[in-house]
């Protein structure tokens, strides 16, 4: 009997090493060298075999690249707008598919809710974590938001309780599936490797394993991941490379908004938004964000702006609020909610320097409402507008929103897809917008109802707010 190997593999970027290191020569991390034991080739040759499970198998072999099709496969129809726009257009057939969360976030609420829609295809469900009584009542529950009435009602959906990656195999030859959703990677585990389930090598082993079947059969597969304490996918970094598509799912459990967002995606757009609304009888998609994130009661309160911005291609109105207080302490609190904290201090010393408002001895929070974490830069006017209107206490006038981002100089720089941005605002009922003043090069201003107002500097904006 041969004896296994053992070697050493960095939990943050996969390098592998035959001796234990303190750094790793890869990424650079400290202590991050991890023993696994390495199987050997018999069963790894028992893995590969299982792995080819499925139908429609391709032969490897090395082709010219002129003699490669060019034609894209048609794309899996989610019939979920949302997850549609994510993933680039739908799911690409062969594709492995990484979705990531917080325990209790929703994953495997839209994953289950998601293939209940599938009636045309046939999908194999398979729980690591869940029993089938429990994923019934649950799949009962979600009838509503379903195409389908009643569960009972799908012949094509079937269900698997299983932790053995060899079972899972055996199973998927059996049924031939058509979509394969595995719950969670983390609790799936392969006798080719002796650890617990969970462990960096069973994540990676299975993994792979399962990249093959889905490159090897051209069924498309969707992995669900937990994540660490620090928000960060649980098990190697080689997982996420190894995937296709990286999709985090957060939210805050207070809050009744989920945000679905692209990670990684080698088949489409990285910067695309889904939002969801959660509710009792599952997730619902918010087609129209902006009038859910906008507050109707903001009206003679300070501290309150509204920003045009854009995830993708997707344009929202956001409403920022921010609160300035004396610091009760020696050193001042910065506090920021669903926008970059780096970028906070880096607007006030803006407001402090350019501007001429002292706030070095007060305390600045900041929250973006409805749980949202945006990114765009057009957010940073906003920003600064809802921290001055806190600091002198009076408030934006109704009718008012506002995007652009702003330089360490004080200047307004101009932001992308400006007409989007004037459109959403304008079909809201918004009177009057600021803009980069560079943003009107070009632009047909008579087409638009709404008054624009150009800006070159934070002062004019300003001045514009609060006259």
């Amino acid at each position: 009997m041969a004896k296994d190997k053992t070697a050493y593999v960095c939990s943050n970027c996969g390098q592998e090493s035959a001796k234990w290191i303190g750094k790793c020569p890869a990424c650079g991390e400290w202590n991050t060298f991890k023993e696994i034991r390495v199987a050997d080739t018999r069963q790894q040759a028992a893995t590969h075999a299982a792995a080819s499970a499925g139908r429609h198998l391709r032969q490897n072999m090395a082709l010219r690249l002129r003699d490669i099709s060019a034609q894209d496969d048609p794309r899996i129809d989610m019939h979920d707008a949302e997850l549609n726009r994510v993933l680039g257009g739908g799911l690409v057939p062969g594709s492995i598919v990484l979705l990531g969360g917080e325990p209790g976030i929703g994953k495997s609420t839209l994953s289950l809710q998601t293939m209940l829609n599938q009636t045309d295809k046939r999908v194999l469900y398979v729980s690591g974590e869940e029993s089938a009584h429990q994923l019934k009542m649950r799949a009962e529950r979600l009838s509503a938001n379903t195409r389908h009435s009643s569960p009972d009602t799908d012949d094509n959906f079937l269900i698997l309780c299983e932790n053995s990656l060899e079972t899972i195999f055996e199973h998927i030859k059996e049924v031939k599936p058509e979509l394969l959703v595995i719950d969670s990677i983390q609790t799936i585990a392969t006798e080719d490797v002796e650890s617990s389930a969970g462990s960096i090598a069973q994540v990676r082993e299975c993994a792979s394993s399962l990249l093959r079947f889905a490159k090897t059969s051209g069924v498309p597969v969707i992995l669900i991941g937990h994540i660490t304490k620090e928000g960060t996918l649980a098990g190697p970094k080689i997982l996420e490379h190894i995937v296709d598509t990286v999709i985090q799912f957060e939210g805050d459990q207070h809050y009744m908004y989920r945000i679905l967002r692209s990670i990684k995606n080698r088949f489409g757009s990285t910067s695309e938004l889904g939002i969801y609304e959660m509710q009792q009888t599952g997730l619902r998609q918010v087609s129209n964000p902006s009038e859910l994130l906008l507050t109707e009661d903001h009206d003679g309160l300070s501290g309150v702006a509204i920003s045009a911005a854009i995830e993708g291609v997707r344009p929202f109105l956001v409403e920022t609020q921010a609160l300035v207080s004396s610091a009760a302490y020696g050193t001042p609190q910065r506090s920021a909610t669903g926008f970059d904290q780096r970028r906070l201090n880096m607007l006030l010393a803006v407001l402090e320097k350019r501007v001429g408002f002292k706030l070095m001895q007060k305390d600045v929070f900041l929250n973006i409402a409805g749980g949202l974490r945006v990114t765009d830069m057009a957010m940073d006017l906003s920003v600064i507008a809802a921290v001055l209107s806190s600091n002198v206490d009076t408030p934006i006038e109704s009718g008012w929103c506002m995007c652009g981002e702003v330089g360490l100089s004080g200047e307004v720089r101009p932001v992308a897809r400006i007409e989007q941005r004037i459109a959403e605002a304008e079909k809201l009922g918004f009177s009057h917008l600021i803009i980069p003043k560079y943003n009107l090069s070009g632009l047909n201003r008579k087409k638009y109802h709404i008054e624009l107002i150009p800006v070159r500097k934070v002062e004019e904006a300003l001045r514009a707010l609060f006259g």
